[in-house]
């Protein structure tokens, strides 16, 4: 190992960002070198494009997000216009579908919906912020829950979180107490209606500035700072394969994008830290192939529904004044609708799944002029229940080296299914999303079970494990069985079935993983200089 080692990371979203802060700073020598596929869609890299005001901006972001392929981005780079690639259609703004059914489109019939981010900052560009923290089943039993509870308290530190946004919204806090009174003895202390925790800054104006990979990455994007010195961020750079002699990875090879010519980056520790597919797949393509490698594969199962909440309810708690403070205040900030979000959080054994309720003044569908409701002077809430998946090893993505995908690796094939236990529980969380929403108001638009794959919450394709016996790919600090410098992270290495947005967990793991290579690299220069 070097006096000064150099870490590649492999992928820009949060996990990634979290990584190569914690390691610079643990590490005084070190170098990081950060790889992204995507472009950069802000002067910020990492930036939350939630944060642009003009809407025409905002939509070019988005759409360089679906990676080089892009409309004029695409085009820019000489890919011509008849390709079909990923890209050209796409499922949540700012995500492509895997699946786009072009020439090299992955194979995801029973799991239509999957989706990815390629630029600058991952999903993390586009996340709702949402970070609740796990709960019961849902931590890693390995963890203790006084070291789970630190790295929980740190990865909420990197992610800015805070629990001040939608708390003053006396709307938002009348729903609250409607859903409190529907639900009153049913729920354990600590865990009834609550706002929702969510990465971001408030601001003296009152909006919020909403977090994305730059809060992550914090110092090493600040011109001048002495950790930037240490820090590399190359965008539109695709990395081909990991390479190693034997258990030992040396580096990557890398395609440039823009000049599509390929060099190999020697490197003194890997982290693949891209999505639950791309990472998998990158790993399979580099001849690294534990037996669990893309398999158990889960996701959170999702209803959702629209209620326009009914005047005569929520006026018990908040009065016609507070609500035209509410518009006024809102009518500047157009750009972000939603108003406040509470939620119902996970808790066993009478309440496993997770539930959002955002209110907003507009539907996220157009109604007819006139239709019933169509103007609701109070509002609408966009409700969802997020239900556990139970991991599988038949559900999963897999791998041909015979047929290649538009980039050139191992097409994907994702193979999922619902179980009756998971039937069960959908059909229970539907039940009480009616209850919710007749506690609130008037259906607008109906519960109703979204396609496999439309949470983006994708986990388990890397997950970690407390044995190498076959059944995960990570040991408990994420590094991959039977290799001494690679490294994994994401929502792909959460190894239980969750119902909640999953991003606060995976920063948690990639906090315990990043020191444990601090340990270990620390230990290795140390040596290095001695000898």
């Amino acid at each position: 190992m070097s006096h000064h080692p150099t870490i590649a990371v492999v992928g820009s979203g949060p996990i990634g960002s979290a990584y190569a802060r914690l390691l610079l700073e643990g590490i005084p020598d070190a170098r990081v070198v950060m790889f992204e596929a995507g472009p950069q869609l802000t002067g910020r890299p990492g930036e939350s494009v939630r944060n642009i005001a003009d809407p025409v901006e905002k939509a070019r972001a988005r759409e360089l997000s679906q990676g080089p392929q892009a409309g004029e981005f695409r085009a820019s780079l000489g890919i011509p216009s008849a390709t079909v690639v990923e890209g050209m259609f796409t499922a949540r703004q700012g995500t492509h579908l895997l699946d786009f059914g072009g020439e090299g489109s992955a194979h995801a019939p029973t799991f239509p919906a999957a989706a990815g981010a390629t630029n600058v900052g991952g999903q993390g560009a586009h996340w709702t912020c949402a970070i609740p923290r796990p709960a019961f089943s849902e931590k890693v039993a390995f963890i203790a829950d006084d070291e789970w509870e630190e790295l929980i308290e740190t990865a909420e530190g990197l992610l800015h979180a805070q629990s001040a946004a939608f708390a003053d919204s006396a709307v938002g806090g009348g729903i609250r107490s409607l859903l409190e009174e529907e639900f009153a003895g049913e729920l354990p202390d600590g865990y009834g209606p609550s706002t929702l925790p969510v990465a971001g800054d408030p601001q003296p104006d009152g909006t919020m500035r909403w977090a994305g990979a730059d809060v992550v990455l914090g110092p090493l994007i600040e011109p001048g700072n002495p950790l930037a010195e240490r820090f590399e961020l190359r965008d539109l750079t695709l990395v081909r394969r990991v390479e190693h002699d034997g258990d030992v990875v040396t580096g990557v090879t890398v395609e440039d994008l823009r000049t599509h010519e390929t060099s190999f980056v020697p490197a003194d520790l890997v982290v693949v830290a891209a999505d639950a597919f791309r990472s998998p797949q990158l790993l399979w393509a580099s001849g690294i192939r534990p037996r669990a490698l893309g398999h158990y594969l889960t996701e959170h199962p999702v209803v959702i529904s629209t209620v326009a909440l009914d005047a005569e309810k929520i006026s018990r708690f908040a009065t016609e004044e507070q609500l035209d403070e509410e518009l006024a205040r809102r009518a500047t900030t157009a750009a972000d609708p939603v108003a406040a979000v509470n939620r119902i959080p996970f808790s066993e054994p009478d309440h496993p799944f997770s539930l959002q309720v955002m209110y907003s003044e507009t539907t996220p569908f157009p109604m007819e002029p006139g239709a019933p409701y169509s103007d609701n002077r109070w509002g609408y809430v966009n409700m969802g229940y997020g239900m556990r998946k139970f991991p599988r090893f038949e559900d999963a993505v897999t791998f041909d080296d015979a047929e290649p995908d538009y980039r050139g690796f191992p097409n994907m094939t994702i193979t999922y299914e619902l179980t009756e236990a998971e039937l069960a529980e959908i059909q229970a969380a539907t039940e009480r999303l009616r209850r919710a929403g007749n506690a609130l108001g008037v259906f607008v638009a109906e519960p109703r079970l979204m396609p496999n794959g439309s949470s983006l919450h994708y986990q388990g394709t890397l997950r970690m494990g407390d044995a190498d016996d076959g059944t995960s790919v990570a040991d408990p600090w994420s590094r991959v069985w039977g290799y001494e410098n690679l490294v994994v992270g994401g929502n792909a290495l959460i190894p239980t079935a969750t119902a909640m947005n999953p991003t606060l967990m995976s920063v948690a793991i990639a906090v315990r993983g990043a020191r444990k290579a601090v340990e270990r690299l620390g230990a290795g220069a140390e040596a290095s200089a001695v000898a």
